[in-house]
């Protein structure tokens, strides 16, 4: 994958970076995971977005149907990989085990809060009605795509499910907590604010280091850390903004939406790497 012409030393400018130092970076990171010859001549890895099954209209029509936002697949393919969407389905660890032989890579999406009765607290009057279907759905992935080493990409809600899956818990209503509701808006209004990319980590090699202005809509956050993971990520409250696998397999999870952000694919172009990774070690 050639990510455009990028100079090697970029002269200094304000804040430290800019596009031409972020493509440079992720193209690094791409070169490292992919360990192909030709990396433009591998094929598409297939990477499975998980969906909601909602009411949808059309015409005549009224009737459930898998839905998720355009922006998601658009950074799949925008960044080398093919898209499949993943609704929810009966017998969940059975159909996961089905699916899981046949991507490689996930993208756990953003949506409605995760059970609280998953990690044992009482709901708070402000939490989502239990989506039990897509809970069960998307745990069943997860602990798959984990036992087969599957790139994972966890987007809001995904980085909240999968710090409930290692044991970890959650603030339900972090104007409670932090009294602010700056991380949520309202009306479909993304918020923009800062975070602080931590060094050493995953993440850093695919954003860099340090300051890093995110699109956030969650009202819900990382209580008690899962077992073992890590944060890569702050706000300057201290509140983890994105989680990530110690390990080699490819674990990213963060508290914000780039799938908002068509300009910067990095953590896309991450996955699909990995992913490329993965379908050639099969």
């Amino acid at each position: 994958m050639d990510l455009g012409a990028v100079p090697a030393v970029c002269r200094p400018h304000p804040g430290g970076r800019c596009a031409a130092c972020d493509r440079r970076e992720t193209q690094r990171f791409y070169d490292r995971r992919v360990s192909s010859d030709d990396a433009t001549t591998a094929p598409r890895p297939v990477i499975g977005l998980t969906t909601y099954l909602e009411r949808a209209q059309q015409g005549v029509w009224d009737v459930r149907a898998s839905f998720l936002p355009q922006q998601y697949f658009d950074g799949v393919t925008s960044s080398g990989g093919a898209a499949l969407l993943l609704p929810p389905q009966p017998s969940p660890r059975a159909a996961a085990d089905v699916v899981l032989d046949r991507i490689d890579g996930l993208v756990l999406t953003g949506g409605l809060d995760v059970q609280p009765e998953l990690y044992g607290a009482e709901r708070h009057p402000l939490t989502d009605p239990a989506r039990p279907d897509r809970d069960d759905w998307e745990l069943a992935l997860l602990r798959g795509a984990r036992e087969r080493g599957i790139p994972v990409l966890g987007i809001c809600r995904g980085l909240q499910l999968i710090n409930v899956a290692a044991g970890g818990t959650l603030h339900q209503h972090l104007p409670d907590v932090l009294g602010t509701d700056r991380y949520q808006l309202g009306d479909g209004v993304f918020a923009r604010n800062e975070v602080a990319v931590s060094a050493g980590t995953m993440l850093s090699e695919l954003v860099g280091t340090g300051a890093l202005t995110v699109s956030s809509y969650h009202h819900q956050g990382i209580d008690r850390l899962g077992d073992d993971l890590v944060v890569s990520a702050r706000s300057g409250e201290g509140l983890p903004q994105a989680i990530e696998s110690p390990g080699s397999d490819f674990l990213v999870a963060v508290q914000w939406h780039p799938e908002e952000d068509a300009a910067d694919r990095r953590l896309f172009l991450g996955l699909v790497a990995a992913a490329t990774e993965y379908a050639a070690g099969r």
